[in-house]
């Protein structure tokens, strides 16, 4: 996913402000510390605090190695079996069986591939998180660029949602539009409700999903997906730009603060961006999903 870069006063406030436009929370996000304000006199700040932030890759796991896997599992299943059904029949193998096991154990011979296994499981977790680090530390030059063109993606979205509109008993297309790496699918059609769902939450579950999807499909790809159903959320946003001017007006009025009710991210993003042309507040999130929210404070 692209990496979008955020300024705030602190560390945490802009970490906060990524996550409200990413529209994730702190687990789904990864990010980069730029620069951190700096020391001044009294105990005092110079500067702000700037950092990278994208939402986590979730590359999917290869088909081939399930199967490798599922057929490597069937042999020793098969001998386990086929041990039982001849060790019913005759007492004198089985006591042969446990002798055999006996010596087995006393030569040690029988759990030394199980030990290697073991030790190759912990010496192989080991390697991954040192990978991982490293990969947090990795500059911008050095990452790998994405080899997946904005256009394919969008074309796996609106595929995607052609279908879903279909599977849901609707009729309706969708139209693309890109714009670098933005990427914007709008669904028109009739009965289209249920796509949306109360709030928006349908709509967003969606929007998640075709992330998913088309991530999974394609790989990891520098995108910003952003999708909507029978114009919802431009109705949406300009009901949330007039709602915030109406709490920036009583927050100016009345000099004391205010709690909104706990939004999406998605809703909070607007309210951040419309309260930024309002002048005499400022805006700031608290709280933990899904009961995060907005606070509106007098400047």
């Amino acid at each position: 996913m692209e990496w979008v870069e955020i300024t705030g006063k602190t560390v945490e406030e802009a970490r906060e402000a990524a996550l409200d436009q990413l529209g994730v929370g702190a687990d789904e996000a990864e990010f980069d510390v730029v620069e951190e304000p700096k020391a001044g006199l009294f105990g005092r700040t110079r500067g702000q605090a700037r950092l990278r932030a994208r939402i986590k890759p979730t590359p999917a796991r290869p088909k081939q190695e399930r199967k490798r896997r599922s057929k490597s599992d069937k042999p020793s299943n098969d001998k386990v079996k086929a041990g039982s059904s001849q060790a019913k029949p005759n007492r004198e193998a089985n006591q042969e069986v446990s002798t055999a096991d006996a010596n087995g154990r006393d030569d040690g011979k029988a759990t030394e591939p199980r030990q290697r296994s073991s030790r190759g499981q912990r010496g192989g977790g080991g390697r991954n998180g040192t990978n991982n680090s490293q990969e947090k530390k990795m500059t911008n030059e050095e990452r790998p660029q994405s080899n997946v063109p904005p256009q394919e993606v969008g074309d796996a979205a609106v595929a995607f949602m052609n279908d879903l509109v279909t599977a849901f008993g609707a009729s309706g297309k969708s139209d693309l539009s890109v714009d670098g790496t933005e990427l914007d699918v709008q669904v028109r059609g009739d009965d289209l409700g249920l796509l949306v769902g109360p709030g928006g939450r349908t709509l967003n579950a969606i929007q998640d999903l075709v992330r998913v999807a088309a991530q999974r499909r394609l790989g990891d790809h520098e995108t910003r997906l952003r999708i909507d159903v029978a114009g919802y959320r431009e109705r949406r946003s300009i009901a949330l730009g007039k709602f915030a001017a109406d709490v920036a007006a009583q927050v100016r009025d009345s000099g004391s603060a205010r709690s909104l009710e706990p939004m999406t991210s998605a809703d909070r993003k607007v309210i951040h961006d419309a309260l930024n042309d309002e002048e005499g507040v400022v805006s700031s999130s608290s709280g933990e999903e899904p009961r995060r929210r907005v606070i509106v404070q007098p400047a």
